[in-house]
């Protein structure tokens, strides 16, 4: 059984990309790496695409590594005919950069609805493909199920409430669900061409709006990938404030994640008092660092606000409020008969699917994978702070509850040790000058949002511009399993299940 190190030393190593190896590999070495994930030995951090070329991030145990396939004419093997979980990236490369994964099971267009007025708008010469007739809008081709007593719901993509949209189509024998399929791709936004040619400053802002509420972990994971390809550190000081900021975006999420889980359940009591406590931390980074989401605070090379008295005090004062008030709502979460009957045994994913589509945050570790970035492959100052990763093995819509809870305790905690321990000095560095022409350097990133692991790749060329960026949400291997948990299960508890999920569809879209 092969290791990876070992498949990236077989192959042609790609200089100046850290902090880890990226090769690249024969299709041979390609397809191994490909049955390695297929038996279960490794995880799939990421798939994405440049003209010619399309690349693969894997975890093997702790190690993490990149390997590269040129693609010529488009084609290269398949990894989803082997490997699910690769199924939806496929398809997004093929819409964005015109590559051709030969043996891919389901080739319908993914985040490509016909309305962009071009094709593979990624690709190579793409600027004079304009001219060229682009893909037309026409009918999605939904799976077809068959059976007796079998009707169609379909639901979407615009929905009652301000929430993103996204299209679900419901099979249903009476009230249970036989299948969920969902259609997604309506908030396109074209991050990574924009991105593309644009200085680090201006990337680093885009990077931050991939997906709002998670605004401050992508900001961190693209001002980690840039650090990374530059060979720069952010000061201490500034390392320890981008961890406060990072878990007091998590706090406000699973904060407004329980309420809302519970009003989905008519359990509008806990929604109100959750909703009051995630203001409060809002408030309280908006008075510590000027904006309410942290939104540009952390930026390539350090951050770009500093932590006052005022604002260290503010923060202290919603830690001591949560303290004293969460518990009396989680007794009232788990002392509400009414309640539990809603979430326990609703929306079970079974643990091997969520090793197998290697899901992060509350959706695997409700369903027993044991993995946070904070933790594996790790990066400060969390080495330097105690904190648990809670894992549970039932896999329901209560069990991912229960996740949050958990991790809003551990969160207080790690605020608490962070403004007990927060060092001096400055906060932040100067980004060296760019590298010379011909020369390119890629940097990687992984770390842990709310919602899971997050991961940046970049490429800055000759004049510090990007040349290229990948971001990959946690939702990406998150929303195939909604569809999973939700088989079995009465069209009415749908809102639960996806409320327990709460996938990103803008962070998906790109």
């Amino acid at each position: 059984m092969p290791a990876l190190i070992d498949l990236i030393e077989a192959g042609r190593p790609v200089e100046h990309h850290a902090p880890w190896r990226r090769a690249m590999v024969a299709p041979k070495t390609w397809n191994l790496a490909v049955e390695q994930l297929a038996e279960g030995r490794w995880s799939m951090l990421g798939l994405w695409g440049e003209p010619e070329i399309v690349h693969m991030a894997l975890l093997d145990a702790a190690d993490i590594g990149v390997i590269s396939l040129k693609c010529p004419g488009g084609r290269y093997p398949s990894v989803g005919q082997l490997h699910p979980p690769a199924l939806r990236l496929e398809r997004t490369a093929a819409d964005l950069f015109g590559l051709s994964p030969q043996g891919l099971p389901d080739t319908r267009r993914w985040l490509d609805h016909g309305q962009w007025g071009i094709s593979y708008p990624l690709a190579a010469g793409a600027s004079a493909a304009r001219s060229q007739a682009p893909t037309t809008a026409s009918a999605y081709r939904f799976l077809p199920a068959e059976g007796d007593g079998l009707h169609q719901i379909p639901v979407g993509p615009v929905h009652a409430g301000i929430i993103e949209p996204g299209h679900f189509r419901f099979t249903a024998s009476g009230e249970t669900v036989v299948r969920l399929e969902e259609r997604l791709g309506y908030v396109h936004k074209g991050i990574e061409g924009l991105m593309a040619g644009s200085p680090v400053e201006r990337a680093a802002r885009l990077a931050g709006r991939t997906s709002g509420d998670s605004t401050v972990a992508y900001s961190l994971a693209f001002a980690r990938a840039v650090e990374a390809a530059l060979g720069v550190e952010a000061p201490p000081r500034a390392v320890w404030l981008r961890a406060l900021m990072a878990e007091l975006e998590r706090l406000a999420n699973h904060l407004g994640d329980i309420g809302a889980i519970c009003n989905d359940a008519a359990f509008a009591l806990m929604h109100a008092h959750c909703g009051v406590l995630r203001e409060r931390v809002l408030r309280a980074g908006d008075a510590a660092f000027g904006h309410r989401l942290m939104r540009d605070r952390i930026v390539p090379g350090g951050v770009a606000s500093d932590l006052g008295e005022a604002g260290m005090a503010a923060v202290l004062s919603a830690i001591t409020e949560i303290r004293q008030r969460f518990p009396y709502l989680v007794e009232l979460y788990d002392n509400t008969a009414s309640l539990q009957d809603r979430t326990v045994a609703t929306g079970r994913l079974k643990p091997e699917l969520a090793r197998q589509y290697a899901a992060g945050g509350y959706v695997g570790r409700a369903s027993g994978r044991d993995f946070d970035a904070r933790r594996s492959p790790g990066y400060p100052p969390y080495d330097e702070l105690a904190f648990d990763v809670p894992v549970l093995q039932e896999g329901d819509v209560n069990a991912r509850v229960w996740i949050r809870i958990r991790e809003v305790e551990q969160s207080l905690s790690l605020v608490e040790q962070i403004l007990e321990r927060l060092p001096d000095g400055p906060i932040s560095v100067g980004i060296p000058e760019p590298p010379r022409e011909g020369m390119a350097l890629d940097g990687m990133a992984l770390v842990e949002g709310f919602r899971g692991d997050i991961l940046a790749w970049l490429r800055i060329g000759a004049g510090g511009l990007v040349e290229r960026c990948h971001l990959r949400d946690p939702s990406w291997f998150q929303w195939p399993l909604l569809e999973a948990a939700i088989e079995g299960n009465i069209v009415a508890d749908f809102p639960l299940c996806n409320k327990s999920f709460n996938c990103s569809y803008s962070g998906h879209d790109l």
